[in-house]
């Protein structure tokens, strides 16, 4: 890449302010005009910021030639520039990069009415703008309304120190931002029809100018992928197909409707369902679906609980299942009682719809007890079919039923360890049910993948989504082959999917790979193989550098082999050392392979750090015996795989500076980025996000807490394994940490409440230790809002920065010290 200017700036004698250094004309392309030659200007209008805001999205592409009311203007360097006035408006363009983060002014000169945006969001509309810039590459607009003189037009940036510096060059690639990552268009939902002769798609993307609200669209396409009909404010996932796929029924605006696909018309079959969901349909005639009723709101003084659910918001919403009749909108009641019911499946043939129930039952792990319950429609009976301990789901099969539930199911039929070995329930398996569910039969116990949920087909096969190490995966299980075979997607990770099974059963599916951003495929399942429908690489991600991807494993201490991958910085260059960001859950699933999420770790890399994830001992996907392990450990051998692991991973990427690693973790992670700063001093800043530090306290008061625990430290409670809940604490050990910690939460999280960060934060202050304590406001356990996911990842890439680059500005500019 060769580098053809630089703004550089020079510090003053006196002062440690710099002077503008003006940008080379060279550097900054010159269009216009724009549209008609008028002398009516925006700032002579009503409209003004609406007028110029509209410019800047077609302002802002690679296209070198723009089109406006019929007349055609063409980029330009601004030195080539001869005419000194020209008619209508006018806009300027920079594109440069920043190696670290940068602060300073671009002060504009020869202007009258200027309007500045940067990375397409408007900063001023005077002659002068603060930058405050994140490493990577970046966009400068300047549109135009009024100039005298071009040749007396200047652009200079002043920037704040010696190394506030914009770099020009002639790369014409970009590295991956931030804004990229969230506000990139992604299918969100997806629906196929029985027949496959019709698929809708629900699509999102974020714009600046709309905030936390994410602008949708949801179409329905015909098998030759044309667009026939859009749906507005309707969600694919919530859409019902009648078998023949002529058919669906959707909510909008407070009304159920129908749509017929031959006519593509719509008619309104009920109102005012306020709490129905998960409309299907039964039969041609009538659907089947779930409605909730919460209670009035509570106005009391006090509030008496009732068990240890009552902690939840929603704990005491009653749902029960109902019949409509399409076509006179009769509604008739399925189910009843003080207990809330799940619609596990249903079975018009046979008139009998299968449900779940959740009764109050804590005395063995995990603390509760699940029913599952089939009703009898023409008889008007209801029958037990089972009480279990572990259980996801259920679906009715050719000659049985397919539940998926945990090791544990049935008196431990699932059980893949050895005796004395207590089993991780999250580690779901499936199995098979007689009519009565008297006789089960463990159909997985051999298959290392965890089960998540399944569908029947019709002939009585299973696709199941599975977690597969660190994929999400499909696979078919083959009844009469009693075998499972992974469908071939293409994706590391399936997001969302939906199944045709009339005649050649198919997918819809959506999914990411690790380093390639959300697709739409239709797979067919037995020819196994798939054509791709949609992508979103060419629609937001042209030319974006995305960091290679390397696979490395290690042998931990007992001999087992243990995942893990690494991210490198684009132009990565083995000469140099680089700081590194070591990442891990440690809980009962593994770090995915999602393109992006709620921790980039390919933003990470585009910000100049390798970045290495690994799956630490305990995870599903990877067996029962390695998922058994997570059982009673509270951190013991998951911290040594991280410790190790990172050993083995300098080692073998010798470029990374031992002296510059930086580890983080959340939730489960985040208890153990806690417990790590306890045990060693290997890392030089650590973040915990939604940590626990206290185990006890978290068993407690988290709304889960007692549930988790029923799996995590089964058995174990705090008066009979007093041990466990104190010494793998990490508040407990608090006086042993020397490595600076930034504790990240959000002040409404209910799973892990933020007491936990403040615990561990309360400790290390009368330790006199080095610990930053974030709250986000209004943030739960995860991070959605646009904003506030911005301000977060922004908080952990300033944190490292400080710590392992010596370049403290930036957590300076977020949080002044």
């Amino acid at each position: 890449m060769k580098l053809k200017s630089v703004a550089v700036l020079l510090l003053s004698a006196l002062s440690t302010s710099l002077s503008a250094a003006p940008i080379n004309k060279q550097d900054i392309q010159f269009i216009g005009p724009l549209g008609q030659a008028s002398t009516i200007k925006p700032y002579n209008t009503a409209h003004q910021q609406t007028i110029i805001a509209n410019l800047v999205p077609s302002l802002s592409g690679s296209e070198k030639t723009v089109s406006m009311l019929g007349v055609d203007a063409k980029w330009q360097p601004l030195s080539q520039l001869n005419a000194l006035t020209m008619g209508g408006l006018q806009a300027m363009k920079m594109e440069f990069s920043v190696n670290r983060f940068v602060q300073g002014e671009l002060v504009l000169d020869g202007i009258e009415k200027a309007h500045i945006f940067v990375n397409g969001e408007r900063h001023s509309d005077k002659m002068s703008s603060t930058l405050n810039l994140p490493t990577g590459d970046h966009q400068v607009i300047i549109v135009a309304e009024q100039v005298a003189d071009w040749k007396k037009v200047s652009v200079a940036f002043n920037g704040k120190t010696d190394h506030d510096q914009l770099l020009f060059t002639d790369k014409t690639t970009k590295a991956l931002s931030a804004k990229q990552l969230f506000d990139a268009p992604v299918v969100s939902a997806v629906s196929v029809s029985p027949d496959a002769e019709h698929y809708v798609t629900t699509q999102k993307h974020y714009q600046a100018n709309r905030g936390n609200q994410a602008l949708t669209q949801t179409t329905v396409f015909n098998d030759d992928d044309k667009v026939i009909f859009t749906l507005e404010g309707v969600n694919a996932s919530s859409l019902a197909w009648r078998q023949d796929g002529e058919q669906l029924v959707y909510s909008q605006h407070g009304q159920l409707k129908t749509l017929d696909l031959t006519t593509l018309t719509s008619r309104v079959i009920a109102e005012d369902l306020k709490g129905a969901s998960e409309f299907a349909y039964f039969n041609d005639t009538s659907l089947i679906f779930s409605w909730s009723k919460s209670p009035a709101k509570d106005t009391s003084l006090v509030k008496h609980y009732q068990g240890l659910e009552d902690r939840w918001s929603y704990a005491r919403t009653n749902t029960q299942i109902y019949l409509l009749d399409i076509k006179t909108g009769m509604i008739q009641a399925l189910t009843e009682g003080k207990q809330s019911h799940t619609l596990e499946d249903h079975d018009a043939k046979n008139n009998r719809i299968l449900t779940s129930r959740a009764v109050q039952d804590y005395s063995a792990p995990p603390h509760m007890l699940t029913e599952l319950v089939e009703f009898n429609l023409t008889q008007g009976t209801e029958t037990v079919l089972g009480q279990y301990r572990t259980f996801n789901e259920a679906k009715y099969g050719a000659k049985g039923i397919y539940a998926v539930a945990g090791p544990d199911f049935k008196n431990g039929l699932g059980r893949a360890v050895e005796k004395d070995q207590l089993t991780n329930n999250y580690d779901g398996q499936l199995y098979w049910l007689d009519q009565q569910g008297a006789q089960a039969k463990a159909l997985s116990k051999a298959f290392n993948p965890a089960i998540g949920s399944i569908n029947v087909l019709s002939n009585g096969d299973v696709v199941a989504k599975v977690t597969d190490e660190d994929r999400q995966q499909l696979y078919l299980y083959d009844v009469s082959k009693d075998r499972y075979t992974r469908l071939k997607t293409g994706l590391d990770v399936v997001e969302r999917f939906s199944i045709a099974d009339n005649r050649k059963p198919a997918l819809l599916v959506a999914g990411t790979q690790a380093s390639a951003p959300q697709q739409l495929k239709q797979v067919n399942i037995y020819k196994n193989r798939a054509r791709t429908l949609w992508d979103s690489a060419p629609l937001a991600y042209s030319n974006s550098e995305i960091a290679k991807l390397e696979e490395f494993n290690f042998t931990n201490s007992q001999g087992t082999e243990i995942k893990g991958r690494v991210y490198l910085p684009h132009n990565l260059d083995k000469s140099k050392q680089y700081p590194a960001l070591i990442y891990y859950y440690g809980g009962t699933s593994p770090v995915s392979r999602a393109f992006t999420g709620r921790y980039p770790f390919n933003l990470w890399a585009a910000n100049g750090y390798v970045v290495y994830v690994l799956q630490p001992t305990g995870a599903t996907g990877f067996g029962q015996r390695f998922s058994a392990q997570h059982v009673n450990a509270w951190g013991e051998q998951t911290a040594d795989d991280i410790i190790k692991g990172t050993k083995a991973f300098l080692t073998e990427y010798p470029y990374v500076d031992k002296n510059r690693l930086g580890n983080l973790g959340a939730s489960y992670g985040g208890f153990m980025t806690m417990l790590l700063t306890t045990k060693t001093d290997m890392f030089s800043a650590s973040i915990s996000h939604a940590g626990i530090s206290n185990i006890t306290s978290y068993w407690g008061q988290g709304w889960w807490g007692y549930l988790y625990s029923g799996e995590a430290s089964k058995h174990s409670f705090p008066w009979n394994n007093a041990k466990l809940y104190s010494q793998h604490s990490p508040v407990f050990n608090a006086d042993k940490v020397t490595t600076p910690l930034l504790l990240l939460h959000g002040d409404a999280d209910v799973n892990v409440p933020v007491g936990e960060s403040h615990t561990m934060y309360t400790a290390l202050k009368l330790l006199g230790q080095d610990v930053e304590l974030i709250e986000i406001k209004g943030a739960d356990h995860q991070i959605f809002a646009r904003d506030r996911r911005f301000q977060w990842w922004d908080t952990m890439l300033a944190y490292f920065d400080k710590h392992l680059k010596d370049q403290p500005q930036w957590w300076q500019h977020l949080y002044g010290k």
